[in-house]
């Protein structure tokens, strides 16, 4: 047995993954295990936690790859130091996470209880963008596709781009440092006034509601070059002075202000976090959302145009933008896109220990294809009877149902999402990446109009303009979406059909247009079954899905999810073979 441990550390969303003869067998972030929202660090649990799932000793891993290389640009580095003179804090702190990464053979041997130097021995350095590029490219299903990763930042790179054939990467072209579509969406994003690591999905739904009236003002801050790179306008960022303060380590990642006055003078004044949300910012929000759009096509069809393929496998955190990926189809000469559900940096784990296995130590791919996303723990019926049992007194008022029958627990799912109730699906392993994709979901009836209103007070307590998505069974896909393709990850969106935009209205989105999952019987069976029990009373193969949590990352084991659902207002709960049914 030949196993790789991937590691992405030091940054947000840090993880594990772990391949066993080239192909994944576990994968989990870290936020899932500390129940901290984009947790940044050293992935300690989740090491362990892969370890435990693939059933492997730590001396059975062959080699460590960590999703880093301090060395990558270091010249480019030099150079933009002396000539832009970046302030001394600057420097200091991306000194000081340097040696951190250093470091990581120590906290790696620290989690697997081996020798620092026996780790060090086996440990290989990859650069963040070809450990993106990897995660996209060795999971999809061909021998040969364009590669593209576009992010924030990662080892002095924002974006970068080439080709993949069999089991190599090669990497054509990158834009470096402090150029970035991810830091314009960034900044933008703080102007609206969400400030939290990772809020730009709440400026990808707030677009959907206005106008991009301020596009003509917001293409200011990017320039579209004619070889199919940008360049930021630095007056209205100050990533790259030295003035933000960046915390990576141990806990929620942080990041200051991004943006300077400039963007003030040019837009008005920035929307506080705790003010209402107007007109204006709707607007905003769809501007920064249709420049951001123009910028990515303008480069994907570069992309395009220089490597001849029409196949793209694309990944960084500005690939998990839903909407933009739609449209690739339609508006690049690309006619098949591969985005895998970890396209973060949580995802640059899988990447790194893939390029050590294929590019390293030159193993050819063995035909492993990501067709879902169940990489995480399972729980099993001892672990969920323990859960009930802890929290025996605060069930009094419940009723418990044996469902050991898949058949009998979709069905009576399916019956109270088509009674109106809110139901909580707990099934086999927990989902890689950031969606809850029918193993640690909500569901709901779609047909609600008021449906989006009634989870979002009862459960979410989140902001009105914010989606829900649609799962629908995959053979019925073209009945209710326009030129859609299969996407069981939840990352692309399309337009439900004018006619069925009434029949599935609490997942039909302002736009006319839905976050698709489609679910099949061959990757998803429990919750194909569950939607198609839905469709047997309703004559609708969908559900409303949302992530099982309340402000908090998605629930992992059996107790948080009984958790969530005593202190929420959910009705029912199917928690493996076990229903539990509030107020009865």
């Amino acid at each position: 047995m030949n196993a790789v441990l991937g590691i992405s550390a030091y940054h947000g969303d840090a993880a594990a993954a772990l391949l066993v003869n080239g192909r994944l067998v576990a994968a989990i972030a870290e936020e899932r295990l500390t129940r901290v929202k984009h947790w940044a660090g050293f992935p300690a649990e989740s090491i362990r936690a892969c370890l435990s799932m693939a059933g492997i000793e730590p001396f059975a891993i062959e080699a460590i790859a960590i999703a880093r290389d301090p060395r990558a640009h270091f010249w480019k580095k030099a150079l933009y130091a002396a000539l832009h003179r970046p302030s001394v804090r600057l420097v200091k702190d991306r000194a000081t996470n340097r040696r951190r990464v250093k470091d990581a053979a120590e906290e790696a041997a620290t989690a697997l209880g081996l020798s620092a130097w026996y780790v060090r021995s086996g440990m290989h350095w990859v650069e963040h963008h070809p450990a993106h590029l990897a995660s996209t490219f060795f999971v999809s299903p061909w021998e040969e596709a364009a590669v593209c990763a576009i992010d924030g930042f990662g080892d002095f790179v924002s974006t970068s781009w080439g080709t993949g054939h069999g089991n190599r990467l090669d990497v054509l072209g990158r834009v470096h440092f402090p150029h970035s579509l991810g830091m314009f969406y960034l900044a933008v994003t703080q102007y609206l006034g969400f400030m939290k690591y990772g809020d730009e999905y709440k400026v990808m739904g707030l677009a959907a509601y206005g106008a991009p009236d301020f596009a003509p003002a917001l293409r200011r801050l990017i320039r579209l070059e004619d070889d199919g790179t940008f360049r930021l306008d630095l007056r209205y960022f100050r990533h790259h002075t030295g003035g933000v303060d960046m915390t990576w380590e141990g806990g929620e990642p942080v990041m200051g202000r991004v943006f300077t006055a400039e963007l003030e003078a040019l837009l008005g004044p920035a929307r506080r976090p705790e003010d209402p949300l107007e007109p204006r910012h709707e607007a905003i929000a769809a501007s920064a959302q249709a420049v951001f759009e123009e910028a990515a096509f303008h480069l994907l069809r570069s992309v395009q145009r220089r490597t001849g393929l029409k196949r793209l496998a694309l990944a960084g955190g500005c690939a998990l933008n839903s909407v933009m990926n739609g449209k690739i189809r339609t508006e690049t000469p690309f006619t098949e896109v591969n985005i895998q559900p970890a396209a973060g940096d949580d995802g640059t784990a899988l990447g790194a220990a893939l390029m050590v296995w294929h590019e390293r130590l030159g193993n050819p791919r063995n035909g492993f294809t990501m067709e879902h996303a169940s990489w995480g723990p399972h729980f099993d019926a001892t672990a969920v009877q323990e859960a009930l049992t802890q929290r025996k007194e605060d069930l009094a008022g419940c009723r418990l149902v044996p469902l050991e029958d898949l058949e009998d627990r979709a069905r009576w799912a399916a019956e109270r999402v088509a009674q109106g109730q809110v139901v909580g699906w707990f099934q086999g392993r927990m989902e890689w990446g950031a969606r809850a994709l029918g193993q640690r979901s909500i569901v709901a009836d779609p047909r609600r109009a008021d449906m989006r209103d009634i989870i979002n007070s009862k459960i979410k307590m989140r902001e009105r303009f914010r989606p829900f998505a649609p799962s629908i069974l995959e053979e019925s896909l073209d009945d209710y979406f326009v030129g859609a393709v299969p996407d069981p990850f939840m990352v692309q969106v399309y337009p439900v059909r004018p006619e069925k935009r009434d029949v599935i209205p609490a997942v039909t989105h302002v736009d006319g247009t839905g976050r698709l999952q489609t679910v099949s019987r061959s990757a998803s069976p429990e919750y194909w079954q569950l939607i198609k029990a839905f469709e047997k009373l309703s004559g609708v193969p969908v559900v409303l899905n949302t992530s099982f949590n309340e402000n908090e990352p998605i629930v992992l084991t059996p107790l948080q999810a009984l958790d969530c659902f005593l202190r929420t207002r959910m009705d029912a709960l199917v928690l493996g073979s076990t229903g539990v049914e509030k107020g009865a």
